[in-house]
């Protein structure tokens, strides 16, 4: 993660996964954020209460991901997913993602 701005209301952040990568699986704790995909491809999990799918990420998709929602993701293709985040309120730092169960195994050493 590499934050571009921040705000008393929330803060815009740029993510980056390597292609074939995938995340951990997390909840946050207080922030809910909007994300806008800019290259590559990716499949995204969402739990939220009962509710739980897998959809795909293309450059120009948009998704939320509210409070309480568990998520994770992992690039497909030959290049890196990108994509950037509002987070409300801003990004408050390492100890705001709480991991999770989520139906892949992690590849990245920490955090997303």
């Amino acid at each position: 993660m590499r934050l571009l701005l921040a705000l008393a209301g929330g803060s815009l952040a740029h993510f980056e996964l390597p292609a074939g990568a995938v995340s951990h699986a997390v909840t946050h704790r207080t922030v809910e954020e909007l994300w806008y995909v800019v290259a590559g491809a990716a499949r995204l999990w969402r739990r939220a209460g009962s509710e739980e799918r897998i959809e795909p990420l293309a450059p120009g998709t948009a998704v939320t991901i509210p409070l309480g929602t568990a998520f994770q993701f992992r690039a497909e293709g030959d290049e890196p997913f990108a994509f950037v985040a509002v987070t409300m309120p801003p990004w408050p730092g390492a100890d705001e993602a709480v991991a999770v169960e989520g139906p892949w195994t992690a590849t990245v050493s920490a955090g997303r």
